[in-house]
């Protein structure tokens, strides 16, 4: 018994070890390309879902030099497990998600793109994409003629009560491969990692486009 009980905790720790170390590389790489920058973002996957166990990003990490003893564990209130240092309030966020959509890994990005966009379309309570390749990479696409909505929520600093909406929101729209949070960047997710990563890298990709493109768009009567 003492020794299965042993084996099931070095297996665990490995478990936790290998997905700290895939976040903090995907870190490492979005701040590379100016997507995370200072302490902005934060990541999280599963670890296991009964009773749900989180590994995630700490608060105040720049991520530019994350590694995966940076990492914690939290549980299903967020409260920490293993590692020092506290989590994201956002942490709830993940959680959030983790059970609307049973992802397994939640990604936050914090790019000049989705920053500049969350504002502008903050009226219209999300922005669509539609008619790019690049859509196909989204799971379940399969054309470009898809219409991607990417919800926005007004980013309160009532978490709880942000979570409580952003349950409801993904509840309405189930489609949904994302969102955007005003002023405060985009979330994406998958069913692990590697297709969180994808998500993240397509949906950056089509907000720059769609950024770049408003951009060149002159107002009628504007200057030549």
């Amino acid at each position: 018994m003492a020794r299965g009980s042993g084996k099931s905790r070095e297996d665990g720790a490995r478990f936790f070890a290998k997905l700290a170390g895939g976040l903090a590389e995907a870190g490492r790489s979005f701040y590379a390309r100016g997507w995370v920058l200072g302490t902005s973002g934060n990541f999280s996957a599963v670890l296991r879902r009964k009773p749900l166990r989180l590994a995630i990003s700490p608060s105040g990490a720049d991520k530019g030099f994350l590694t995966s003893h940076a990492f914690l564990e939290i549980d299903d209130r967020a409260r920490v497990l293993r590692g020092n240092g506290k989590p994201s309030a956002e942490a709830l966020l993940h959680l959030a998600v983790v059970r609307a959509r049973g992802a397994g890994a939640v990604l936050h990005t914090h790019s000049v793109w989705s920053t500049v966009l969350s504002e502008a379309f903050a009226a219209q309570g999300g922005l669509g994409i539609t008619g790019f390749e690049m859509l196909k990479g989204l799971d379940g696409v399969t054309t470009h003629e898809h219409r991607e909505w990417l919800p926005l929520l007004e980013n309160w600093q009532d978490i709880p009560a942000l979570a409580g909406e952003l349950a409801a929101t993904l509840a309405r729209h189930p489609q949904a491969h994302g969102f955007l949070l005003r002023g405060h960047g985009l979330y994406t997710w998958g069913k692990d990692l590697a297709e969180a990563r994808r998500h993240v890298e397509i949906l950056e990709f089509l907000l720059e486009v769609l950024g770049r493109t408003r951009g060149m768009v002159r107002a009628p009567g504007g200057d030549s």
